[in-house]
Formats: C-alpha cells, sequence, structure tokens
C-alpha cells in the first residue's frame, strides 16, 4: 500500500459531514481509497456532498442524522454494516456553536441542545460505534473536540462545557479498549475558515460594530502564528490521527492551533 492510499477498502464513518472540516474530511479520505458513511441532519447539501464522491468512484453510504437522538445514530451504524460490512474508523465531527453570552444571561435550554449536539452525541456515536470495532479486534476513533476543551473560553460556556467534555470521554473510552487493539483520540482545533467560526466571528463583529474582516484580525492577533488555520491544516492532521501507521497513539488531545494553548 502506498502513502496516499493509506484507507484502502477500509469503511470511514462520518458525522456532521455536509460542511467545514466533516465535508473536507470526506473528501480526504476518499482520495485515499475509503469507502465512506456519511450523515448530517442537512440531507440536501449532504447529498451534494456524497453526488461528487460517487462521481470520483468512491463508495458512499449516507444517512439523514440527529446525532443526539441514539435511534438515529444507531440505524445509520446498522445501515453502514448492512452495506460495507465493517466500521474500521469513525470521526464524531458534528457539533454547534453557541451564542456569546455571560453564564448569567444563558437559557438552560441553548446549554442543553448544545451539550446534546456537542457531547452527547459522542458518547452516543462510541456506545454504537465500538461493538463492531471489538468484534473485529481492530479500529480507530476520533472525536473533534476544540481548544476550548483545553481551556476556558469567555462568554462561550457551554460549547467549551461540551468540549472538555469530550476530551474526557475520549480519554475514558480509550483506557477502556486499549487493549483491544482500538484507538481513540480528540482533535481540539483552534480558529478555522469554517462556517461555524464565521457565524463566531460574525456575533464578535455585530456586537462591536465592526465587520467580520476585523473580527478576523482581531482574532488572529490572539494566536502565536497572527493568522487561523486553513481547514484543510485541521482535515490533514485528522487524517494522520486516523492512520494505519500511527499506531501506538491512543488518550490523547491534540492542538491543532497555531500555538493557542501554549500560552
Amino acid at each position: 500500500m502506498t502513502h496516499d492510499r493509506r484507507f484502502e477498502d477500509r469503511t470511514v464513518l462520518i458525522t456532521g459531514a455536509a460542511s467545514g472540516f466533516g465535508a473536507l474530511a470526506a473528501q480526504r479520505f476518499a482520495a485515499e481509497g475509503a469507502k465512506l458513511a456519511l450523515c448530517d441532519i442537512q440531507p440536501d447539501a449532504l447529498e451534494g456532498v456524497a453526488d461528487r464522491l460517487r462521481k470520483s468512484g468512491t463508495e458512499v453510504e449516507t444517512g439523514e442524522v440527529d446525532v443526539s437522538r441514539e435511534t438515529d445514530l444507531a440505524k445509520f451504524i446498522d445501515a453502514t454494516l448492512a452495506r460495507f460490512d465493517r466500521l474500521d474508523i469513525a470521526v464524531n465531527n458534528a457539533g454547534i456553536g453557541q451564542a456569546m453570552m455571560p453564564i448569567t444571561d444563558m437559557p438552560v435550554e441553548d446549554y442543553d441542545r448544545v451539550m446534546a449536539i456537542n457531547a452527547r452525541s459522542v458518547f452516543l456515536g462510541m456506545k454504537h460505534q465500538l461493538p463492531p470495532m471489538l468484534d473485529a479486534g481492530r479500529g480507530a476513533i476520533l472525536n473533534v473536540a476544540s481548544a476550548a476543551g483545553l481551556v476556558g473560553a469567555g462568554m462561550l460556556a457551554a460549547y467549551a462545557a461540551s468540549k472538555h467534555a469530550v476530551v474526557g470521554l475520549t480519554r475514558a473510552a480509550a483506557d477502556e479498549v486499549a487493549r483491544n487493539n482500538i484507538r481513540i483520540n480528540a482533535l481540539c482545533p483552534s480558529f478555522a475558515e469554517t462556517p461555524l467560526f464565521n457565524d463566531m466571528a460574525d456575533q464578535m463583529a455585530a456586537r462591536r460594530g465592526e465587520s467580520r474582516l476585523q473580527a478576523y484580525d482581531r482574532i488572529s492577533a490572539r494566536v502565536p502564528m497572527r493568522r487561523v488555520a486553513d481547514p484543510d491544516e485541521v482535515v490533514q492532521a485528522m487524517l494522520w490521527i486516523c492512520a494505519p501507521e500511527n499506531s501506538f497513539m491512543t488518550g490523547q488531545a491534540i492542538s491543532i492551533d497555531g500555538g493557542l494553548t501554549a500560552i
């Protein structure tokens, strides 16, 4: 197997695959030979991603899934196994942001929604992804957290709490299944040019009466490398974490953040 076909004949499941990191990861895994199981709550956008991949010869299973609902995730994983008869890699990528506000102003309903989509979904995903991996005696799971899951993030308490939970779930599950040749890691990106980041930048701009470009400049100034990430820089790290040659790393929370959490 050459390096550019690391995922030949492997089945890769990605949640939140209709846009952002999920859609780009699907392209990169497909380019390296993977068969894909892609889900999202936005079926039209998801099918657009899947159709482009199918035209390039990739086998793709899709599903409209609310990742906070156990029945949705379980049904989709069953469909993946029925289609491909294996699950080698799962990327629990789906997530949402939150409106910037102090804890004292946050409605409990908003907090619960962020926790359900960002954290409970990772628990539910692993709950149903692990059994076929345990049966096979191999597998890799990547949970997408955030730099906000490693440090404080004022005005983003629910988001930060959910991503800290993702890191904790990752480490606990990795400890449970390491002896079964299953690796579980978390990726903690900071600012990258995705729809989620653009929404946050727009909120910041609106609060200060400035343009999105001005908000970008202020955010970039907080990063030691003085810029935000290109999404592909994050996605290439996703593939490396899941790659078969990266066979001795588990239970880790890997920062891709331009040095943000180093200071």
